[in-house]
């Protein structure tokens, strides 16, 4: 399957998922493009679409709290942030995705 076949397939499949988290794409399509992108690369490569901004480890157990969408795993993190760590989703309800702030791990308390 080529790159844009598969964001498209992406796209399709998260839809509902963060859809039913509260959250949506990013409103800003050359980001949500560029994200979908690196997804793709990644998943053509490990097999799986990894969040494209978070280190993979040995540790298969962490890394699979980094498949897209990983919101589950991190989700009073995101909450806070209202958006994911790379930005690819974030609350329904916002509209400006460059004005939210991203919170380090390491800073976040629950």
């Amino acid at each position: 399957m080529s790159v844009e076949s598969r964001k498209k397939a992406l796209r399709f499949l998260f839809g509902p998922v963060v859809d039913r988290l509260g959250y949506k794409f990013t409103p800003n399509e050359e980001d949500a493009d560029f994200l979908l992108e690196q997804e793709a690369l990644l998943e053509e490569k490990h097999g799986v679409p990894y969040c494209p901004c978070q280190a993979l480890s040995k540790d298969r157990a962490e890394n699979m709290k980094m498949v897209c969408p990983c919101i589950p795993f991190h989700r009073a993190h995101y909450d806070a942030m209202r958006r994911c760590w790379c930005g690819l989703f974030v609350h329904k309800d916002v509209t400006d995705p460059d004005a939210l702030k991203q919170i380090p791990p390491d800073r976040f308390r629950d």
